[in-house]
């Protein structure tokens, strides 16, 4: 099996690992195709970030025992969907990301130069 590759083409680097993220929740922003929300930016919460994806329906602050989701605060990293952050760029409120953990797959809706721009 070939590695899995971030925006940068090297090797995916975990993102959270405490708290456990990721869609196969193996703290890495990695895909399939039963992903639809695309859940590959490796992001670094801020509250603007959190309350921005709150008024958005995904709330990310509040724990959900039952599914194992602990909640989220500012400065977790989360693989967070490459939509969800992208319009938080355009509003302004864009959280940092980790470019050596976000999946390349990011890049079919967000520009390398977006991403860098918001780089930790």
């Amino acid at each position: 099996m070939h590695p899995k590759l971030n925006v940068l083409g090297t090797e995916i680097e975990s993102c959270s690992v405490d708290p456990i993220t990721g869609w196969f929740r193996d703290g890495c922003c990695n895909t399939n195709q039963a992903d639809r929300g695309l859940h590959v930016v490796c992001c670094i919460l801020t509250e603007g970030f959190l309350e921005f994806a709150l008024s958005k329906g995904n709330d990310l602050i509040t724990p959900a025992p039952q599914h194992g989701f602990p909640g989220l605060k500012p400065g977790d990293r989360w693989c967070v969907c490459a939509q969800t952050w992208l319009d938080a760029v355009t509003a302004g409120i864009a959280c940092p990301v980790s470019l050596e953990s976000t999946h390349e797959e990011a890049l079919s809706l967000i520009s390398i130069d977006i991403l860098q721009a918001h780089a930790e």
